[in-house]
């Protein structure tokens, strides 16, 4: 009996060193998942697992799917795990699927620097802030739908277990900001998904950000980055992007996609002596720029129009200088509430971002509670 007893005890323990050999980093990485203050819908992760963006370019990913694999072979090492994924287009051309998004850079009203304020609308999921700091580039705060990869209002991260999908999340920001003070978030544009093809590696949606985070610290080096690859996002899905980038100097782009003539980079940057610039949900580059609503540019459902309008009217009220509260407020004019689609599905503003590019410090309101301001630090 005492053979068989120490002979379980080695076997465990075998098994634990082993488990801890190989995933030791993605361990450590879900004892840090946890709920933020009482909103059960706010998580918080530190990633201390390895990734290699390298060896991801290289496999020129260009679908949700395809990354979605690429991932559950990086985090299961073997193991038949299983995630599925709210961007992973299920044959209806995913056009549920469309975001609608308000970014803007703005002067602190102190003049130490500039505020990154950014919406996110959505239907109603659960929200992870992961902390990174890899061994080969910047550290950063990012900021995730959890839908994208496998949670829901329903199934959340509460066991151990149950944590594996969030390993997922340094794949796929939305927004963020790194230590030099770089920041970016994602926009929808119905429709108008970018197939760049010139023979460059190719990578996706999510992944060009996650390269901006870890890789630039300027707008210039982000928009360099960005022309030395193919992005193409993911035509299944049924929508396009455009990013904003905005870095500590206060210097802002917008990055864009020429549909009619293969998918070629725009670029629409923050005008000379301009204090703020802004970004929703249409095309802002001169070739198809619209003061009035047209869905061939944008996404006119989600109003769009009326909501650049409104943030725009309020920043040059302030002369594009804003305190915290301002910038909030100026989000909070153009929030969603109760947006109901034909489906039959409900979209809200999932969370309202305020960076401070010069402090490295994240303010963040979940699900439209404008009372609850929570704050995260490098």
């Amino acid at each position: 009996m005492k053979k068989i007893f120490w002979w379980a005890v080695c076997t465990i323990a075998a098994i634990c060193i082993a488990a801890a050999c190989i995933w030791g980093g993605e361990i450590r990485t879900l004892c840090t998942v946890e709920g933020v203050g009482d909103n059960e819908y706010l998580y918080t992760m530190e990633y201390k697992a390895s990734y290699d963006l390298d060896d991801l370019i290289s496999k020129d990913i260009d679908s949700n799917a395809k990354l979605l694999e690429y991932v559950i072979h990086r985090i299961g090492k073997g193991l038949p795990i299983k995630i599925k994924s709210s961007q992973v287009a299920d044959g209806d051309g995913g056009g549920s699927q469309t975001m609608n998004c308000t970014s803007f850079q703005a002067a602190k009203a102190d003049g130490s620097g500039f505020w990154y304020g950014r919406n996110y609308d959505f239907f109603k999921n659960p929200t992870l802030v992961t902390i990174s700091h890899p061994r080969k580039g910047y550290s950063s705060i990012s900021v995730s739908d959890m839908s994208h990869f496998g949670y829901a209002l329903d199934k959340l991260p509460a066991g151990f277990l149950s944590r594996v999908n969030c390993l997922a999340a340094i794949y796929a920001p939305v927004d963020g900001i790194n230590e030099k003070g770089l920041c970016t978030s994602i926009m929808a544009l119905p429709k108008q998904p970018a197939r760049q093809d010139s023979g460059r590696h190719k990578v996706g949606t999510s992944v060009i950000m996650r390269l901006w985070l870890d890789r630039c610290a300027t707008v210039q080096e982000a928009l360099d980055l960005a022309a030395s690859l193919d992005i193409r996002h993911d035509a299944a899905a049924g929508s396009g992007y455009h990013y904003m980038i905005a870095d500590a100097s206060g210097d802002c782009a917008v990055l864009e996609f020429d549909k009619e003539d293969g998918w070629k980079s725009m670029i629409v940057r923050k005008a000379s002596g301009e204090k703020s610039m802004l970004v929703t949900n249409h095309l802002l580059s001169g070739k198809y720029y619209s003061t009035v609503p047209d869905e061939k540019v944008g996404n006119p459902h989600s109003r769009s129009w009326w909501r650049y309008e409104t943030a725009s009217a309020y920043l040059s009220g302030h002369n594009g200088t804003l305190t915290l509260g301002e910038a909030q407020e100026c989000l909070s004019l153009v929030h969603w509430k109760d947006l109901v689609w034909d489906n039959g599905m409900v979209e809200d503003t999932q969370f309202s971002n305020v960076y401070d590019q010069a402090g490295i410090t994240l303010s963040l309101r979940n699900w439209n509670d404008y009372d609850t301001t929570v704050e995260f630090r490098l």
